[in-house]
């Protein structure tokens, strides 16, 4: 693979994974009840780990001043490549249990691919991450059941959260150009049957149609990006060089 297409692909799995965990940061001393709280708080650290983990490798490969810290924090929005459904707001608690669910069960079927994949390090860190991602699935999926299958309100809840975010999952089986590691298309099948049998338990019905938007593989997102970017980056950029 060239080293380019290598390190936007990197920076496409770094991307997504600290945009999501930053999105679930925000629930922080919000959650429903002190557990959900601090699950949704452990899950938001997994997923900053995993991108961490991408970053490093990505400064690695782009050599020079490069660091994990730069790319986090002094890169702008075009040359973010993560999936437009995480940037997506939080809404209420049953619009975040399905973008969690949504990407989850995307991510442990590419980590099981990624795994096995022949660079040494994507594979590593895919297959040191997959265990906590499992735990996403399973903890996200178990929400999903009980309020879509809830009380009358908390199913109406989780209709809307599908007619806003559902739009946003295509992008996911749409490969970028640089996406040559793990054939993303054939995915699609087996993650719409795990995501259909959820579904099913929750009482809730995938969309039949749906336009779905794309474009945050290639740095064409919507303006939620920018808000998440100005609280992310704020203090690096005012205060350059700033570390613990």
């Amino acid at each position: 693979m060239m080293n380019s297409l290598l390190i936007d692909y990197t920076l496409h799995l770094a991307d997504t994974t600290l945009i999501l965990s930053q999105r679930n940061a925000e629930w922080c001393g919000h959650g429903p009840i002190l557990e959900q709280d601090i699950a949704i708080t452990n899950i938001s650290l997994d997923l900053l780990g995993q991108s961490r983990n991408f970053y490093q490798y990505a400064a690695t490969l782009i050599g020079g001043e490069a660091t994990e810290d730069s790319l986090a924090y002094l890169r702008k929005e075009r040359e973010f490549k993560n999936l437009l459904l995480v940037e997506q707001a939080n809404g209420d608690w049953g619009q975040t249990i399905l973008r969690q669910y949504l990407y989850s069960q995307f991510q442990y079927l590419l980590f099981e691919k990624l795994q096995q994949c022949n660079d040494e390090q994507l594979a590593a860190i895919a297959a040191k991450s997959i265990k906590e991602t499992a735990y996403h699935v399973r903890w996200s999926s178990e929400w999903v059941i009980r309020l879509g299958d809830g009380t009358e309100e908390s199913h109406t809840r989780m209709l809307k959260a599908i007619d806003e975010l559902w739009r946003y999952t295509g992008e996911m089986f749409v490969p970028a150009a640089y996406e040559t590691i793990v054939e993303v298309s054939l995915l699609k099948n087996e993650w719409q049957q795990k995501v259909t049998n959820i579904f099913t338990e929750a009482n809730l019905q995938i969309p039949e149609k749906a336009f779905m938007q794309n474009g945050g593989k290639d740095g064409i997102h919507t303006e939620q990006l920018g808000y998440i970017l100005t609280d992310l980056q704020y203090l690096q950029r005012a205060y350059p060089g700033a570390e613990w």
